[in-house]
């Protein structure tokens, strides 16, 4: 279990530079003098390095010792954290942020393989639920923190956080046990085990359905810095504190959500905490005071929190042999979405000069992701494997 809470830690920090910079958009975008739909581009690089590189992190990562792969991948993300906090230009952040996000591919998947490995398959969902809250508690305490620091400096966070993961690395150096392969599997190529997966008919669905909620999620969150500053004038330090109960909410969730899905059943948990959130997010604009859109930050995060473990638990069934790839799979198509969610809701936004354009769209792939996990619940009834590997 400590090696589970070092995991998350390592969300932590990683969560933290994740979403950064939603707290600091509206800064970033004065200080380099771009438009609202180019900013999202800050966002966008990270989170299209990741989806990009994902796809090699994975198979490479199921042939080699898992801690190394993370360790290295460590160390490029210390660096290129520490090259955003002087970028000089937009041109330049934005390839810092891609940087960070290529060498953030090659740590989060070893977390999400490592865990069903390491512990008893009772304890994978509770333990993928304590890696999920580090990341939320990034929201809760890492974009306060961010928020606090940049109102000293727009550089001074990406030097905090590098700082942090360096004294982070070095621990998980010393603690982290070498986890290799149980055996060398010979595969002409590192492509051949997502040729395998994808003979499986459940893999693409359970990758659209997890795509189309991420493009949803990260559509409206990567731009509520932007609405919170437009409509309710807050400044960066003001939105980072708006988004500490974002945090908590999520963290919460997180924490207990095993327990209500073992009681509800995880796919009716899933389902309606979509359903959920969908709703919350597409009336998020029409709230009449910031202290309801605080409430609806809670409980959409709180939904979420109990969420992303089972859709987590739910890739993870898919293969036992591939839990790597599977893992890098997952967060390829989370990146992807963030990257396709953000440019299209940046030109939403810009566009309508109404966030409810951008929160419309949420809760319209939020029901085509629910249909889809529906359909997956329904054959899962005929093949009870998915479930027992839970």
């Amino acid at each position: 279990m400590i090696l589970i809470w070092l995991f998350f830690s390592v969300m932590f920090v990683i969560g933290t530079d994740t979403f950064l910079l939603s707290p600091l958009l509206p800064l970033l975008q004065d200080q380099f003098h771009v438009s609202t739909d180019m900013s999202g581009w800050m966002v966008s690089a990270y989170a299209l390095g990741y989806a990009l590189f994902a796809l090699i992190a994975g198979p490479i990562s199921d042939r080699l010792n898992r801690k190394t792969v993370m360790l290295w991948g460590f160390a490029g993300f210390i660096l290129s954290t520490f090259l955003c906090g002087i970028a000089p230009s937009f041109a330049a952040m934005c390839l810092f942020r891609f940087a960070a996000g290529v060498s953030a591919a090659f740590v989060t998947p070893q977390i999400w393989a490592s865990i069903p490995v390491i512990v008893q398959p009772s304890q994978i969902i509770k333990s993928m639920g304590i890696a999920t809250a580090g990341l939320a508690a990034s929201q809760m305490l890492g974009l306060p923190i961010g928020g606090f620091f940049a109102s000293f400096t727009w550089h001074t966070p990406f030097f905090v956080l590098s700082g942090c993961s360096l004294i982070l690395v070095l621990i998980l150096a010393a603690v982290m046990p070498d986890i290799r392969p149980a055996e060398q599997m010979a595969r002409p190529s590192i492509f051949s085990p997502y040729r395998e997966l994808f003979l499986l008919p459940k893999t693409s669905i359970i990758l659209l359905a997890y795509f189309l909620f991420q493009t949803g999620n990260f559509a409206s969150f990567s731009f509520l810095g932007t609405w919170l500053s437009a409509d309710y004038h807050l400044t960066v330090s003001q939105i980072g504190a708006a988004m500490l109960v974002l945090g908590l909410g999520n963290m919460l969730g997180s924490l207990i959500g095993s327990r209500i899905s073992a009681k509800l059943g995880m796919f009716k948990t899933l389902t309606g905490g979509m359903l959920l959130m969908g709703a919350l997010y597409f009336a998020l604009p029409f709230f009449p005071n910031l202290f309801i859109v605080e409430t609806s930050f809670f409980l959409t995060f709180f939904t979420a929190g109990i969420i992303f473990p089972l859709m987590m638990g739910v890739f993870q069934s898919i293969s036992p042999d591939a839990r790597g790839t599977i893992a890098s799979l997952s967060n390829a198509a989370m990146y992807a979405g963030t990257t396709v969610g953000t440019c299209v809701a940046g030109f939403l936004y810009q566009s309508a000069h109404h966030f409810e354009a951008v929160t419309g769209l949420t809760a319209i792939l939020f029901i085509l992701s629910m249909a889809l996990y529906q359909t997956i619940s329904k054959n899962g009834k005929r093949q009870p494997a998915v479930r027992t590997q839970m």
